[in-house]
C-alpha cells in the first residue's frame, strides 16, 4: 500500500521497538489515532529491542524497581491477552555474588510480598547442579525470559489492526511548532502533522532531540555497544532460570530462545563492559575481551554448559548518569528512553506511562523526569 504524501493524526510515534510499538499499541487501543514511525523495517537488529530474550524479574535491591516490576507483570499479561501472543515465560531467577546483595534484596522483596527463598550454597547446588554456588543465594520464581522479537511484532501488528498507520524506512529529519499548536514533522517520506509526539528512538535519541524545534535539555546519555554469546547446554532437558551474578564484573544469563540456534543454549554476557558509540557508528564487531572474560566465567561457574559459545551478537545500551529512565514531557513531545540496560521486561509498562503523558492524563514519574538532571 503507496504512503501518502502529508499525515495527520492525533500522535506520533517515532521509534518502532519494544518501548514505540508497545506505546502505539497502548495509544490505539485506546481508541487514538497514531502514526508509528520506523526508520527500518518492523524487528530490525540496529538497536536494542531485538532478539528472542530479555530478562524479566522482580528482583532489585530498589523498592520502586520492585513495585514497578510487578506492575510491569500485569501489563505484559494485559499485551499477550489482546495479542494472543505467548510472550513472557518464567523460570524463576537466582541471584548470586559477593556485589549482589541476596539478602538485602530478600528483604525488599518480603516488604513488596514477592515470593522468594534464600538458599545455602548447598541447598542451591543441590536444586541448579549444573551450576556452581560458592555462597547463599536469592531465589524468586516470579522471573523468566521476553520475548523481544515476538513483542514488537505482536504490539506493531495489533496496533495496526486497532487503525495505527505503520509506517517504515522513513526517517524523522526534522519538526517545526504550527500556529495551531500541532507539530508538522518532516521525514524523508511524507510530512506528519501531529498533536503530541512521542520519542522513542533509543540509541537515537541523542541525534534527534536536537532535531525537534524546541529546546529539550538531556543529560549525557551513554551508548554503548554491548555484546551477548550463546552456550549449548550439555542436557537438553535441563530448565535454567535466569541468573545475575554481581562480583568483580557482573554477568547475566538466561534461556537463549531461538537466537542460540535450533539447540537448548544459554544467553550469557556482561552487563558492565561496553564499547562506547553512537547509534549510527557503532559497526556491530564483538569485543574478542568481553568473548574471553564469558567463556571463562562459564567455564567456572555453569558446568552445564559447553564453554565453546555457539552464536554471539551485538546491541546498544543508551544509559542515563543515574540509570533510571528518562519519561518526560515537553511541550507537544513525550521522550522515551527507558534503556540503561534494564528497560526490555518494563515495555508494556513503559507504552502505559507514555500513552498517559502523551494525553495529558498524568505527570511524569519524579524518578524519570528530565528535571532531575537540571
Amino acid at each position: 500500500m503507496n504512503t501518502p504524501d502529508r499525515i495527520e493524526t492525533e500522535i506520533a510515534v517515532i521509534g518502532a521497538g519494544l518501548m514505540g510499538s508497545a506505546t502505539a499499541w497502548e495509544l490505539a487501543r485506546r481508541g487514538h489515532a497514531v502514526a508509528l514511525i520506523e526508520a527500518y523495517d518492523i524487528g530490525h537488529r540496529r538497536g536494542s529491542s531485538h532478539g528472542t530474550s530479555r530478562i524479566y524479574r522482580r528482583a532489585y535491591a530498589d523498592p520502586e524497581y520492585v513495585r514497578l516490576t510487578g506492575l510491569a507483570g500485569e501489563r505484559w499479561r494485559e499485551l499477550e491477552n489482546d495479542t494472543g501472543t505467548t510472550l513472557l515465560r518464567l523460570t524463576g531467577g537466582v541471584d548470586l555474588g559477593a556485589g549482589r546483595d541476596p539478602e538485602g534484596i530478600a528483604r525488599l522483596l518480603a516488604a513488596a510480598g514477592v515470593p522468594h527463598e534464600l538458599l545455602s550454597p548447598g541447598a542451591a547446588t543441590e536444586r541448579w547442579p549444573f551450576m556452581r554456588f560458592d555462597r547463599p543465594i536469592l531465589h524468586h520464581p516470579e522471573a523468566g525470559t521476553a520475548d523481544a522479537d515476538a513483542t514488537v511484532a505482536a504490539a506493531v501488528g495489533r496496533a495496526a489492526e486497532l487503525g495505527a498507520q505503520v509506517i517504515t524506512g522513513v526517517r524523522f529529519t526534522g519538526a517545526e511548532s504550527l500556529p495551531d499548536g500541532r507539530v508538522r514533522l518532516r521525514t524523508d517520506g511524507p510530512e506528519v502533522t501531529a498533536a503530541t509526539v512521542v520519542i522513542a528512538a533509543g540509541a537515537w535519541l541523542p541525534e534527534l532531540a536536537g532535531l525537534l524545534g524546541v529546546p529539550v535539555s538531556l543529560p549525557p546519555l551513554r551508548v554503548t555497544q554491548q555484546q551477548v554469546f550463546h552456550f549449548r547446554s550439555r542436557d537438553p532437558e535441563t530448565r535454567w532460570p535466569v541468573f545475575v551474578h554481581k562480583d568483580d564484573t557482573q554477568i547475566y544469563g538466561l534461556p537463549s530462545g531461538a537466537d542460540g540456534g535450533p539447540l537448548p543454549t544459554v544467553k550469557v554476557a556482561q552487563h558492565d563492559a561496553g564499547k562506547p558509540v553512537t547509534a549510527t557508528t557503532r559497526d556491530g564487531v564483538v569485543d574478542p575481551a568481553s568473548r574471553a572474560v564469558v567463556t571463562a566465567y562459564v567455564r567456572r561457574w555453569l558446568p552445564g554448559l559447553d564453554p565453546a559459545p555457539v552464536a554471539e551478537a551485538s546491541c546498544l545500551y543508551t544509559i542515563t548518569p543515574d540509570e533510571d529512565f528518562i519519561l518526560d514531557r515537553v511541550g507537544p513531545f513525550v521522550i522515551v528512553s527507558p534503556c540503561s540496560g534494564q528497560g526490555a521486561k518494563f515495555a508494556p509498562l513503559i507504552g502505559h506511562m507514555a500513552a498517559d503523558l502523551a494525553l495529558g492524563h498524568t505527570e511524569p514519574h519524579p524518578r524519570f523526569a528530565l528535571r532531575r538532571f537540571a
